[in-house]
């Protein structure tokens, strides 16, 4: 199908594997995606082969500058994509909620004033708050939530809010909306020195005399390649069901413990795995896992790359 893409985020994490697959799938030759970026020199400069297509096209701007977004534009979708995982808990908590928040309403009006008919959001599995320690896995109609009197629960309830203007938009002016409510990744553009655990084991992993755990390894995660997760949002941006919210990840389940010995197990055997934390019996486990079957049984999408292949893709890139 035809298709005139507005994406923002297109220079980040996930944006990088989107453009990646965009390139690759073999989308119409009339398809085309119009990324914006508040760089977007320095952006082609570092990843020429991101740009050299005559079918993605880029601008300067800043959702939260309105002034700056392409009004005079036509689009058929719009992937926002926006948020700065790596820099974004750097930010103060009121300075996120409004990046977020304001960031979405922008997105949703420039959708509605230049004649886009599907929206789909990149929300985020914090939107349910802490997972109980026997809840195995969280579906998307589970009603917990993040504390509402804690400054440090800003990024989850800007990306609830985020969620209902989009309900309100769909409501007001009959654009399709759709949420991806994303969890935990790694792939060939996983910053290594940042705050994510499994990029911080590869690094040790290629250059430390030993892999670290912070904390005491007990915490449970799962991890979606970075190339499911862009096949999975551009699947949801083009044919998932208006309304509706999809969790995004993988149904693998680790704990931080076992995926560090799994990375110094692939990359490095012959160093040890160090766990600083001290164990509390008394504490509930953490968890963060999605339930992923709404996405496979609707929409049939599956886990292709396993765990084992994303980690290392991630060194080959760094290699």
């Amino acid at each position: 199908m035809s298709a005139r893409i507005l994406l923002t985020g297109g220079t980040g994490f996930f944006g990088r594997a989107l453009l990646r697959f965009f390139l690759e799938s073999g989308m119409s030759d009339d398809s085309s995606v119009c990324v914006l970026s508040r760089d977007p020199k320095r952006f082609q400069a570092a990843y020429p082969q991101l740009a050299i297509s005559e079918n993605i096209s880029f601008v300067r701007a800043d959702i939260e500058d309105r002034q700056s977004l392409p009004w005079h534009r036509q689009f058929t979708h719009v992937l926002h994509a926006a948020t700065d995982s790596t820099v974004g808990p750097m930010l103060s908590p009121l300075k996120r909620f409004h990046q977020i928040v304001d960031g979405t309403r922008h997105l949703l009006d420039l959708a509605v004033a230049t004649g886009a008919q599907r929206f789909l959001l990149t929300s985020s599995g914090g939107i349910y708050g802490p997972q109980p320690s026997d809840l195995e896995a969280i579906p998307e109609d589970w009603a917990g939530s993040p504390p509402l009197a804690q400054a440090s629960s800003a990024y989850s309830q800007a990306k609830r809010a985020a969620e209902h203007l989009c309900a309100l938009y769909r409501e007001e002016h009959n654009l399709q909306t759709v949420v991806a409510r994303c969890f935990a990744f790694v792939g060939l553009d996983l910053p290594l020195d940042a705050h994510f655990a499994i990029g911080n084991f590869i690094r040790d992993a290629l250059y430390a005399d030993a892999i670290i755990v912070a904390g005491d390894g007990t915490p449970v995660r799962t991890y979606l390649d970075q190339k499911d997760l862009a096949r999975w949002l551009w699947y949801l941006l083009l044919q998932g069901q208006d309304g509706e919210a999809y969790n995004v990840g993988s149904d693998r389940v680790i704990s931080i413990g076992d995926l560090a010995r799994l990375v110094r197990d692939l990359l490095a055997p012959e160093k040890s795995v160090r766990i600083v934390g001290a164990a509390d019996p008394t504490a509930l486990r953490n968890r963060y896992v999605p339930s992923i079957s709404k996405i496979k049984k609707l929409h049939d999408l599956h886990v292709e790359v396993s765990l084992e292949q994303s980690i290392l893709s991630t060194v080959y890139s760094y290699r």
